[in-house]
């Protein structure tokens, strides 16, 4: 019989790909995302950093759904503004998730840049949660990261992927992460990286 896991997102993304990967390492674990959760609040994304933000939403959908729950919060850095945008990635441009208006800001930013300054990493944090124990005794939790490093083209490319996938370039590749399919962002991805960490992780906690 397969354990019920929560992944905290809507992100339909997100969902399928964190599927694919426990399919592929033969977890027997029913995922499903927080539109399974009428009505699931949003939690706040109040940390500073994207650990900290992943186990913010990790204990959060643990604790409301008693089951256990799988968060991640990612980000791409870009080197030439410091790192930013970040933890602020998903909002560069004001609004949340407005994919587009984030990807026009950021190369308006960049434009003066010159090629050998657009260098930049994707990042992803990782957190799984166990619902509360008796006397709320908190649930055990981890944390797994992963990062994918490369640079940032002038022009969207390839219509895959979400985010900022059409303008990364991964070091190595002649196509950006737009351009990949499926199974090779997943192979390479910095998500990809630490949802696969997990899998040792849920077999552990889980006993899957």
């Amino acid at each position: 019989m397969s354990r019920r896991v929560v992944l905290a997102t809507r992100n339909a993304g997100k969902i399928a790909e964190l599927r694919r990967i426990l399919a592929d390492a033969g977890l027997d674990v029913e995922l499903v995302g927080a539109d399974a959760f009428a009505a699931l609040p949003d939690v706040a994304e109040t940390g500073t950093t994207f650990a900290a933000n992943a186990l913010l939403k990790a204990r959060a959908v643990a604790a409301y759904t008693g089951l256990p729950a799988i968060a991640d919060d990612s980000g791409l850095c870009v080197d030439a503004l410091n790192g930013m945008p970040g933890i602020l990635s998903a909002r560069w441009a004001g609004v949340h998730g407005d994919d587009e208006a984030n990807l026009d800001l950021l190369l308006a930013q960049l434009a003066e840049v010159p090629d050998e300054r657009r260098g930049a990493h994707f990042f992803c944090s990782a957190a799984v949660a166990l619902p509360p124990g008796p006397h709320g005794h908190p649930g055990e939790e981890r944390v797994v990261e992963g990062q994918l490093d490369g640079s940032l083209v002038r022009a969207r490319r390839g219509t895959g992927g979400f985010g900022y996938d059409p303008i990364f370039l991964p070091y190595g590749s002649a196509r950006t992460t737009a351009e990949l399919d499926a199974a090779e962002k997943d192979a390479i991805s910095h998500r990809g990286q630490a949802f696969r960490g997990l899998v040792p992780v849920l077999r552990q906690l889980l006993g899957a």
